[in-house]
């Protein structure tokens, strides 16, 4: 689905964490102030590979339960924090008749590992060549079913519900990148269909997990070595720098926004995905070019902000490379500012931070600070255009369309 033939969608909640800070205000600073953006990387405690880590930040604020803060595992924590900060931002603290009807969309993955565990398994595997029903005894033998539980996906939503007491309808996905940007655009049917009035949706990740960076460094993801931004990695071969995020929105229809006095950030007018081919090198390119056709973005020489999620793991951030290209040459005059060079690849978190920081910049009229080389500054206001897109590492492509939509002074 395009534009949306009924309802007006808003983003009028904006909850985002990371090693930037957290709140608008934080990433707003970050990005935009005065000199170059500086990432904030971790090179040290996974020595041979960088992790951009959360800030430091008071659980306490958003998750005033120790016993709740317990029963969660990190990438948990990020999650509900980052999620009460869009309920409050949205103006939802304390307004339980509305908490009641507010709907979950969120995009999950895995749990942690028992990482003791999976060391043995693999030492195990490794030393007698274990295979099948073997493997398949020691791990139903070894595994806790407590962890097991932990792991479970849907938890973040039941634990936001229980800390945030957001009661409405939920929905969990799953699918890497894919999943956030599934997320979003199954709330923003929604709402345009006028089966919800409002939508708290979002996603988080904990980067600094050893069990994280062995997946992904078992499916040739990782960036090996010193950090460098997203462009200068596709010259050694590209590669992922994992950053903690959580990332939540507040997707509301506009009537009933504008009754209740809210100031939206950005009108969400498009959201489109896709699970296109990565047999043949172009292929992820194409895709991009037709989600593009779906959505109804003017090229008419204007400037148009674009949020790129590339993740920096090649062919396909090359490729993106390769479209972006091509939108200049179409007339669509791109800003681009490739956002997970500062902040780090947030994989079920990523095409969402992308559509918060993209709400950020047009509700302040704000074009961010060049991230990487080959970027352009910009002097003035920025567009009042933006466009997000999203290039899972392994599958998945979608983008996000957004117009600013006159966020008064409140």
């Amino acid at each position: 689905m395009t534009r949306d033939g009924g309802a007006q969608v808003w983003i009028v909640g904006v909850g985002l964490v990371s090693s930037l800070g957290e709140g608008s205000d934080a990433h707003l600073v970050a990005l935009a102030g005065e000199g170059a953006p500086r990432p904030v990387v971790d090179a040290g405690r996974f020595a041979g590979y960088c992790v951009h880590p959360l800030a430091g930040i008071d659980l306490s604020r958003q998750i005033p339960r120790s016993s709740d803060q317990r029963q969660m595992e990190r990438w948990q924590r990020i999650g509900v924090y980052a999620a009460g900060l869009a309920i409050d931002d949205a103006g939802l603290r304390g307004e339980p008749a509305r908490l009641d009807t507010t709907d979950l969309a969120i995009a999950a993955g895995n749990g942690e590992r028992d990482l003791a565990f999976d060391t043995k398994v693999l030492e195990t595997a490794d030393a007698t060549c274990i295979h099948g029903e073997r493997l398949n005894t020691l791990l139903g033998t070894g595994l806790r079913p407590t962890l097991y539980l932990g792991e479970l996906s849907n938890l973040l939503a039941g634990n936001i519900s229980i800390v945030h007491h957001v009661t409405g309808g939920s929905r969990t996905f799953k699918g890497e990148e894919a999943a956030g940007a599934a997320a979003l655009g199954d709330a923003f049917r929604r709402i345009c269909a006028g089966q919800t009035e409002r939508v708290l949706v979002g996603g988080a990740l904990n980067a600094e997990r050893a069990d994280l960076l062995l997946n992904l460094e078992i499916a040739n993801a990782l960036w090996r070595g010193p950090h460098q931004p997203i462009g200068a990695r596709l010259a050694g071969g590209g590669g992922m720098v994992p950053g903690s995020i959580g990332a939540f929105l507040v997707l509301e229809r506009a009537d009933s926004a504008k009754a209740r006095g809210m100031r939206p950030y950005a009108r969400l007018t498009g959201v489109v995905e896709d699970h296109g081919p990565r047999e043949a090198d172009g292929d992820v390119a194409a895709t991009l070019d037709r989600l593009m056709g779906r959505l109804d973005v003017a090229r008419d020489g204007s400037p148009l902000l674009v949020l790129s999620g590339a993740s920096g793991v090649a062919p396909a951030t090359r490729q993106e490379r390769c479209f972006l290209t091509r939108l200049a040459a179409s007339g669509a005059e791109p800003i681009v500012r490739t956002y997970g060079s500062v902040l780090g690849h947030g994989v079920e978190a990523h095409f969402l931070s992308g559509v918060a920081l993209a709400a950020i910049a047009l509700c302040t009229g704000t074009t961010y600070q060049p991230l990487e080389v080959g970027e352009v500054a910009v002097d003035g206001a920025a567009s009042g255009r933006a466009l997000v897109t999203g290039v899972g590492h392994w599958r998945g492509e979608a983008m996000a369309l957004l117009e600013a939509c006159g966020r008064p002074a409140p």
